[in-house]
């Protein structure tokens, strides 16, 4: 069951990127690249759980950009691919009502407020042409926004051709006349070409930038697309981290009215230069090395320039520039990156010695080459945190009790948002300039009450103390295996290996007892003694290992994936150090392990018959950047047409990994070549039905219920299928997992193509029972499990073996 993916003759929104000086003065220090090679496109395919690989060169990213809208203050660029697709349109079953009709009615309130608009809110675009033609978009903003008819009026210009008004002009054609600081007479012709609607996809982001400078006006700074207040920072000292508070806003169309989504967001810094970071780096590797090793630490890191507030990605280091080098401003003239950083913001440089930090800036998508800006590393922080960082227990729970926000605190930080918009007189006027007059949030739509329906009440709890004493559904004996461990932690290995057979007799898992292979303390050591003992007849391999060392767990995945395909266990040495949490790890490994050797642990009670379902994620390759891994796992349909003698009936796709701008990619080529494939698989008899579920872990949308006047977070198995979804799709959103701590994240599935006819409780429920099904973890995940798994396959490419893994190993979960 395969998918022809090609990108051949397809556009995507992420072209070659442009010159962007990344100066406050309007100075540039930028140098022009390479162009990019052309995609490349490669499949190969595995056998029963069907995993694709798709190496992606050169970024490829699907959609292409539609309108573009500027402000004032710059560019700002959307893709509205999705919002002009309508699948629910062409769903027979749902096009009446998409809402579920069973389960409990629950009261729960949101994060989304309706805008005060008047009924009849237009927004009128006009076509602006120049008498004589002129190149300069400068000069032709210049022209408009300070011609008198406009002069103080509501007015967004994106310096080309396109004019925004909020209202309408007397004529359709308008001339107007006006002069450049030269003399020369200039007339400015200005025609009517449409009047839109506020839910009109162009009205939509038209709204998305006018809240962009409504958050400018309350002092808060733009990065990446959420605005953070700097003046307002958590210092967490004992880590050397700092938060900014800040907040996500997007507009929106739902199923009544535009309303604005809006969560809390945080930026994590770290109180730490890149320098700052080199130099350590410096003293603790090898000096032949430490080009090496730096470029490998720092390319792809994101940074923020605390002098202006701005976030830039490192693409490369030149090690060649140094701080005492020049460059040459806009107005011809040279001056040092040391002179300039003086000048610009009275900043003094310590090490004039340092290399320069490079990142290519994004602008336009028909510029030719790439451009660059470089940045100075003792003035670029670290965001975001490290693998290490990631890895501090200590630390992690230090941020999530600043960032994981009850739903009482996130309520009453987003009241305060809509509080501070009100009274901040610059930011009410420039909602009102566009006739979102009165409060810019109506109260009577601040966190609607919404009816929605639980699909299961299931107590959804963590079922691992239940395995110990219930038997396995299905598990192979475990006869023939092998473990390998360092000499220092020989008698901790025999320990697990004696909690692993106590544990696996009540499950039905039989365990013998191992080989035990001894090695020296280094990852070519364990590699050796793998290449010496390992052999097609054994079942597993069981590796201790002495550190969380990457390179270590690489060479042991890519060895037992690629060189010699056997299913493998690792486990830290620390984790088995603690002989009071031993039990609980042989529990968790025993169920890992038999997952691995082809077992089924539990399983769901599922009414439909002869159904086979699919999942696709796609991750990054951590080595060659740029490079995406699609991973496809499923029961491969000609496997399952040997099982069964016949073909599925219906076949679900749960597809993750998509972004924003690439759901007409999904609906216009996956769909039709999934249709393809099973058309071509059927052989001219009847096909199988086909649903493709687009996933989206990422949402802004929160949801709280009501008790004692406080609000928490909606029971496990709720379901919201109305109000806050989108019209113009099949689409809900499923809260499926408890949040231990903080407010919880629901899950948002669109249904974009179902010709299994399925009606929307029988989809809901599916989708939730699914989300039981994930054997490495005994209780609910926000995905349904496919895509789990599919997250765990391309996680384990991207991020160890770089390589498809052996055919033989793809009828097994030997990833998780």
């Amino acid at each position: 069951f395969i998918p022809s993916i090609t990108p051949q003759g397809y556009s995507g929104s992420s072209g070659p990127l442009a010159l962007e000086s990344g100066r406050d003065d309007g100075s540039s220090h930028t140098r022009a690249g390479n162009s990019p090679p052309k995609c490349k496109c490669m499949i190969s395919l595995c056998n029963n759980y069907e995993n694709v690989y798709i190496f992606i060169y050169f970024g490829f990213s699907a959609g292409s950009a539609g309108y573009k809208v500027m402000d004032r203050g710059g560019k700002i660029r959307c893709n509205f691919s999705d919002m002009g697709v309508n699948t629910r349109e062409k769903m027979e079953h749902v096009r009446d009502s998409k809402t579920g009709s069973s389960g409990i009615p629950v009261k729960v309130v949101t994060n989304l407020f309706g805008l005060s608009m008047p009924r009849e809110w237009q927004l009128y675009q006009y076509h602006v042409k120049f008498n004589p033609e002129l190149e300069s978009k400068r000069l032709k903003a210049a022209l408009v926004y300070n011609h008198p008819v406009f002069k103080g009026k509501p007015v967004v210009f994106d310096g080309v051709s396109t004019l925004f008004l909020a209202h309408k002009q007397e004529n359709e054609v308008t001339e107007l006349f006006c002069e450049t600081q030269r003399g020369e007479t200039v007339k400015i012709i200005i025609t009517l070409t449409h009047q839109l609607q506020s839910s009109s996809p162009v009205s939509i982001q038209f709204l998305n930038v006018t809240f962009k400078k409504v958050l400018k006006k309350l002092s808060m700074h733009q990065i990446g697309q959420n605005f953070y207040s700097p003046s307002d920072p958590v210092e967490i000292p004992q880590h050397k981290l700092t938060l900014w508070p800040g907040f996500a806003v997007s507009v929106g169309q739902y199923e009544n009215r535009v309303m604005v989504c809006a969560d809390v967001s945080h930026k994590v810094l770290r109180n730490e230069s890149v320098l700052e970071f080199m130099t350590s780096l410096y003293q603790n590797v090898d000096r032949a090395r430490f080009p090496e090793m730096c470029e490998k630490e720092l390319v792809g890191l994101i940074v923020l320039t605390r002098y202006n507030n701005k976030t830039y990605r490192i693409d490369d280091i030149e090690w060649s520039v140094k701080a005492t080098d020049s460059f040459e401003k806009r107005d011809g003239t040279q001056i040092t990156y040391e002179q300039y950083y003086k000048q610009q913001y009275d900043l003094v440089l310590t090490d004039l010695n340092q290399p320069m930090l490079v990142s290519e800036l994004k602008k336009g998508r028909n510029i030719d080459k790439p451009r660059v800006v470089h940045l100075v590393p003792e003035l670029c922080y670290m965001t975001g945190l490290s693998s290490r960082a990631k890895s501090n227990f200590h630390l992690m729970k230090d941020l999530a009790q600043e960032m994981h926000l009850s739903p009482e605190t996130r309520h009453q930080r987003l009241s305060r948002l809509a509080d501070n918009i009100q009274r901040n007189k610059d930011a009410r006027l420039e909602l009102e300039n566009w006739d979102c007059k009165k409060n810019p949030f109506t109260n009577e739509f601040a966190f609607p009450l919404f009816l929605i329906l639980q699909c299961m009440p299931m107590n959804a709890g963590d079922w691992l103390r239940d395995m110990r004493n219930m038997k396995i559904i299905r598990v192979a004996r475990l006869e023939n295996w092998m473990v390998v461990c360092t000499h220092r932690n020989m008698d901790m290995t025999h320990d697990l290996v004696n909690c692993l057979r106590r544990v696996g007799g009540p499950m039905g898992f039989h365990i013998e007892y191992p080989r035990v292979v001894q090695v020296p303390d280094s990852p070519l050591a364990f590699v050796r003694v793998l290449q010496q003992n390992v052999n097609p007849e054994q079942q597993l391999v069981l590796c201790v290992l002495p550190s969380d060392q990457k390179d270590c767990y690489d060479s042991v995945k890519k060895f037992v994936s690629l060189e010699q395909p056997i299913p493998s266990q690792c486990v830290l040495a620390r984790t088995l150090s603690k002989q009071r949490m031993m039990m609980s790890v042989a529990t968790k490994m025993a169920l890992q392990i038999a997952c691995k050797l082809g077992g089924e642990l539990w399983a769901v009670e599922i009414p439909l018959k002869s159904l086979m379902v699919v999942g696709i994620d796609v991750n990054k390759d951590a080595v060659a950047k740029g490079t995406s891994v699609v991973g496809f796992v499923a029961s491969a349909i000609n496997k399952w047409q040997t099982c069964n003698g016949e073909l599925p009936a219906r076949v679900i796709v749960y597809r993750d990994g998509i972004g924003n701008g690439q759901l007409r990619m999904v609906v216009d080529y996956e769909v039709p070549q999934l249709l393809s494939v099973l058309n071509e698989c059927s052989g001219g008899f009847r096909r199988p039905k086909l649903s493709v579920v687009i996933v989206r872990k990422q949402t802004l949308c929160r949801f709280f219920t009501e008790a004692n006047r406080n609000l928490q977070n909606p029971p496990v198995g709720t379901v919201i299928d109305t109000e806050a979804t989108r019209p113009e799709w099949y689409d809900f959103f499923l809260i499926s997992q408890n949040a231990r701590q903080g407010s919880v994240n629901p899950t948002y599935y669109n249904v974009i193509y179902d010709d299994n006819g399925l009606k929307p409780d029988h989809m809901q429920r599916l989708t939730y029972k699914l989300c039981h099904l994930y054997f490495n973890w005994t209780g609910l995940i926000r995905v349904p499990a496919p895509c789990q798994y599919a997250s765990k396959l391309t996680f384990l490419v991207g991020q160890s073996i770089h390589r498809e893994p052996s055919l033989e190993l793809a009828d097994k979960l030997y990833y998780l």
